[in-house]
């Protein structure tokens, strides 16, 4: 996944706050100083609380009369929101958030696959080989393998014809994407293809109980290469 990078000046300012509150620099209960802010940020105070509008929808911060602006604790936010969720996996500030990403995957994409192979399209087949043929392009060029992994979990999310699961997959690919640049920038990475190439074949055989038990071993082996990439 391509670095993001916030547009204008109202993104810019969002990602700023969001990243002091992320740093912990900002702690839970830390009251904003908007006046300061303003004068450090060299913006409007309008152009401020707009800023602080945005992560108030995300939980992150609430405003009280009497007690102003502060910095909410974890549990309010909003977890599944795509920016909180790149935020956070970006920030690797806890070391548990990708083991709780391989819980959810292992509770979804198990699912989702024995539902893909009975509901498959063609057009859904030839877009996850084309996905898996990337895969094997890639090689050991980090960026590519991670392009191909997310198109891979992106194509067979969109096989079941599961508008839920396709959203979904949106917010777990933003954690995805983390964990898959922490494994494929590490030395001697396992080769992803042929556990993938399993859940093909499983969906291409219209086979749901072999595409769930393909896909458990898959999330399995992701974990456990997370685990050695992480002791590297």
């Amino acid at each position: 996944m391509t670095e993001h990078r916030p547009r204008g000046l109202h993104g810019q300012t969002v990602e700023a706050l969001a990243s002091r509150i992320l740093s912990d620099e900002w702690g839970e209960g830390t009251v904003l100083d908007l006046p300061a802010l303003r004068e450090e940020l060299d913006i409007s105070l309008t152009a401020l609380r707009e800023a602080l509008k945005v992560l108030a929808a995300k939980g992150m911060i609430d405003a009280r009369q009497k007690r102003g602006t502060f910095v909410q604790p974890r549990e309010k936010w909003n977890m599944l929101d795509a920016d909180v969720m790149r935020w956070q996996t970006a920030a690797a500030d806890d070391p548990g958030l990708l083991d709780e990403l391989t819980e959810v995957r292992a509770i979804v994409e198990p699912a989702a696959a024995r539902i893909a192979a009975g509901r498959a399209s063609e057009e859904d087949i030839e877009g996850l080989r084309e996905a898996l043929a990337d895969m094997a392009a890639a090689g050991t060029d980090p960026e590519a393998s991670v392009q191909a992994d997310l198109a891979f979990h992106r194509r067979l999310m969109a096989a079941t014809h599961n508008n839920f699961l396709v959203r979904v997959e949106r917010i777990i690919a933003i954690g995805l994407a983390e964990r898959d640049k922490l494994v494929h920038g590490a030395p001697a990475a396992e080769d992803p293809v042929p556990s993938h190439r399993k859940v093909v074949d499983a969906i291409v055989a219209s086979d749901p109980a072999a595409a769930e038990q393909a896909m458990l071993a898959l999330v399995a082996q992701s974990r456990d290469d997370q685990e050695k990439a992480q002791r590297a």
